[in-house]
């Protein structure tokens, strides 16, 4: 009988944890914008057990600064907190100096500054749409949850490797360049991180346009990132800073901190 009743109580205690607020959706609150009610209840918590797995909301806001290589092309600097981005472009003999709030900055071509208005525009918008894609490479696992994304929970699957994953989708609503952008992110069930993402460069595709790992995390500031991917592409020579020259983001001159 005692038996019987211990059962019972631990029966009742899970449907009630399945019922009361997730703790995590608390300390990973989504965006404004965030499509809530067409997001499946089980996407939003695997979503909120990789930021959880990756040191979660608080620790990320507290990042200042990061910077990385993208693919080896190109140098990036965001300062997260006033959101600007520096990006040094050697093969474009550019580089780019854009306050992202206020779509603002100041670009340099061949040594030389832009000064011409609608030129100037140009360039900024270019490198906007740097920043969206580098970064989003970087810190896809911290956004998805973000204004205009809608996800789905797609079951178990395996990741390239052969290990037991699940699956969520990622949909966007007029959000991005790349609107119609759907993505696949598999989520390892052992230490929920995301592992692998598949891109689909339209939302009604039947098959994905490419499938990449999602690997090699290493800690910043308490905080996990993926860089240095097994298959060699996307962000590199990830770093953190607390504190960073203001010539960094408003200075053509080559930094000298690291």
């Amino acid at each position: 009988m005692n038996k019987f009743r211990f059962s019972l109580a631990t029966i009742l205690i899970l449907i009630w944890s399945c019922s009361a607020p997730s703790e995590s959706s608390e300390e990973n609150p989504a965006a404004e914008g965030f499509n809530m009610e067409k997001s499946d209840k089980k996407a939003i918590a695997l979503a909120d057990s990789v930021m959880m797995a990756m040191g979660g909301r608080k620790k990320y806001d507290a990042i200042r600064y990061i910077s990385w290589n993208f693919f080896g092309k190109r140098d990036l600097i965001w300062d997260k907190h006033a959101n600007r981005v520096r990006i040094d472009f050697p093969s474009k003999e550019t580089i780019y100096l854009l306050n992202l709030n206020t779509g603002e900055g100041r670009v340099q071509k061949e040594g030389a500054e832009i000064t011409q208005p609608d030129t100037l525009e140009h360039y900024l918008q270019e490198a906007k749409s740097i920043w969206i894609n580098d970064s989003y490479w970087l810190v896809m696992p911290f956004k998805l949850k973000d204004s205009g994304v809608t996800l789905r929970y797609l079951g178990e699957s395996k990741l390239q490797t052969g290990k037991a994953a699940e699956v969520i989708a990622l949909t966007f609503n007029n959000v991005g360049d790349t609107p119609n952008n759907k993505y696949e992110i598999y989520i390892d069930k052992d230490d929920h991180l995301v592992k692998q993402w598949a891109y689909f460069k339209e939302a009604t595709q039947d098959s994905a346009s490419a499938i990449w790992p999602f690997d090699n995390y290493k800690e910043y500031d308490g905080v996990l990132f993926s860089s240095n991917r097994s298959d060699e592409k996307g962000p590199h020579d990830v770093k953190t800073y607390d504190e960073l020259p203001e010539e960094v983001f408003n200075s053509f001159k080559k930094p000298s901190f690291n």
